[in-house]
């Protein structure tokens, strides 16, 4: 099978000829503008798959059809925003020359307009799906199995990736086009408008039982989702899309320049893009992690009901996953499973089920949130990976749960003096083996307070669902301090892991958080745990372990 990969030495494009490398029935004819480039890529290029350097311009497209004739045309250059008055040439040629075709596109009137073709496309029994990306192919299949369980009113989408990732100049060059220009969406059930980058929203990306992504800032941005998914969703009203890109002081100064754009009508910002291209790609530090969320509010027999849907991607994993719709449709192809001809956006070309293939066996996590009636606390944090704990672990927070559990404790403490000095401000336990000790959970504020007796000593501590900057962690206040902490599961353990502190509602350095190895488990079906507080410059405060186990009659 031959493919012709426009823009194939590019970011979008490269990551796909890596994807299909397993393939050695496929040729990819790697192209574009700069025949030293496509040199250089197939050069270093590593796979099965047959890579050949091709010199082409799209404005030459149709020359390059004829003379070497491929079964398959992907479009990965861009910007497609800046296609002009004959942005369609690529597409009008390979319906010409009997090719099929696919495309990277993220500019929402590219993909919308590319339905004017599909009568042409079907008297040439060809295929023509633009959009085949994360926006729309992920976020529409997303909704369509959210749908079956509600009407889908208003969706909230974004995209965070990784500091790590690089982004192509050509991305760039399109994000900062549309700064500050109108924006076409669906709003308060009428067509109508943002402003790009001008607007936005703060999303926690958080899959059940993962370490979520930090709350980040996401700004409107101009995909194909805002115009060719409220055709598939009678009785959407709105919908947002935005992006996440970080650091958040580099954002937040395009979020300030669009605006100004906006107030002052200024020209284009474009000419800005390299600037940006070039800081974004040099600042690159922070978590290599990446994400993606949809949110939407719907209705089921006239009751209100969310639903959201979380990606997390780990390392160099997550800048493949705009590639990979495509390389589903490639490796279907292989297979002999052919899209149905006809030119349209690609919001059908892939289903979950599909994209679970993908991500199997990568550092790449999905999975739903949504309400669940009289749910507890720990069940409201981890959704649907409650269920795999262990059965004592479920138990101890469970909605039913006894009020007190009792067990046996082995407690160390700090040897300096400063943690000596801590633990007795929070009333941590005395050192000691074989210590009785109870837990009472009493609701309070939304919570748990958690009283925890050793020995007759006592400290407590209120346990509520995160909200705002804390949204998916748990917060454990001691008196004044607040410590937001992510709630994993990891195999059969229940880990606690220290995300951000606060003093009064004043956010602390990060680099003083207190952490240590807590977690909870089970072991010869008892309720296992190993709690252990330590600092930077402090060191160790207090560690106890032990088992817990029901109190029957729920006394002290």
């Amino acid at each position: 099978m031959k493919i012709l990969l426009l823009g194939g030495y590019g970011v979008f494009g490269g990551r796909l000829a890596r994807l299909l490398g397993d393939l050695p029935m496929l040729e990819l004819i790697i192209c574009g503008r700069s025949l030293a480039a496509a040199q250089a890529f197939c050069m270093a290029y590593v796979g099965q798959a047959r890579v050949t350097p091709l010199q082409v311009d799209r404005q030459n497209i149709a020359e390059a059809l004829h003379t070497h004739l491929p079964d398959l045309l992907i479009d990965a250059s861009g910007p497609f925003q800046d296609y002009g008055t004959h942005r369609y040439l690529v597409i009008q040629a390979c319906i010409a020359a009997g090719v099929d075709y696919l495309d990277f596109a993220d500019a929402a009137e590219f993909v919308a307009g590319v339905a004017q073709y599909d009568a042409a496309a079907k008297a040439a029994g060809v295929f023509v799906l633009s959009g085949v990306s994360s926006f729309p192919v992920l976020t529409a299949a997303v909704l369509r199995q959210m749908a079956q369980q509600m009407d889908i009113v208003s969706v909230e989408a974004g995209i965070a990736p990784s500091p790590y990732a690089g982004i192509g100049l050509n991305v760039m060059r399109a994000v900062v086009g549309y700064a500050g220009s109108p924006v076409k969406l669906r709003r308060n059930g009428r067509d109508g408008h943002g402003i790009g980058l001008a607007e936005s929203r703060r999303f926690t990306v958080a899959v059940p039982g993962k370490v979520p992504l930090r709350n980040l800032r996401f700004s409107l941005v101009d995909v194909p989702d805002l115009q060719v998914l409220p055709p598939e969703h009678p009785t959407l009203t709105d919908i947002w899309v935005g992006a996440g890109p970080v650091p958040e002081l580099l954002h937040r100064l395009l979020n300030l320049l669009a605006k100004a754009r906006r107030r002052l009508r200024l020209p284009s910002l474009v000419p800005l893009s390299r600037l940006f291209y070039t800081v974004l790609n040099w600042m690159k530090f922070g978590e290599h992690r990446g994400g993606m969320i949809v949110r939407a509010l719907g209705t089921r027999d006239e009751v209100r009901v969310e639903q959201s849907w979380h990606l997390l991607a780990e390392g160099d994993d997550g800048p493949y996953i705009p590639s990979m719709a495509i390389e589903a449709v490639v490796r279907k192809l292989v297979q002999g499973e052919r899209p149905d001809i006809g030119a349209r956006a690609a919001t059908r070309a892939l289903e979950l089920a599909d994209y679970a293939r993908l991500f199997a066996g990568r550092a790449i996590a999905t999975g739903f949130r949504y309400d669940i009636p009289g749910a507890s606390l720990y069940q409201r944090l981890l959704g649907c990976a409650y269920a795999t704990l262990p059965t004592s672990v479920q138990a101890l927070h469970a909605p039913s749960a006894p009020a007190c559990w009792t067990g046996i404790a082995t407690v160390e403490r700090g040897t300096g003096v400063l943690s000596r000095l801590i633990a007795r401000v929070f009333g941590f336990p005395a050192a000691g083996d074989n210590v009785p000790v109870s837990v009472r959970f009493t609701p309070e504020a939304g919570g748990e307070r958690w009283t925890r007796t050793f020995e007759g000593r006592r400290f407590s501590s209120l346990q509520t669902a995160g909200t705002g900057r804390d949204e998916a962690l748990l917060v454990e206040r001691f008196g004044t301090i607040a410590v937001a902490l992510a709630v994993v599961v990891e195999g059969d353990r229940l880990r606690l892991l220290p995300r951000r502190w606060s003093l009064l509602g004043i956010p602390l350095p990060t680099c003083l958080l207190p952490g240590g190895n807590s977690f909870e488990a089970e072991r010869d079906g008892q309720f296992v745990f190993d709690v252990e507080i330590a600092a930077p410059l402090v060191g160790r405060i207090v560690a106890y372990r032990g088992t817990l186990k029901e109190k029957g009659d729920g006394g002290n």
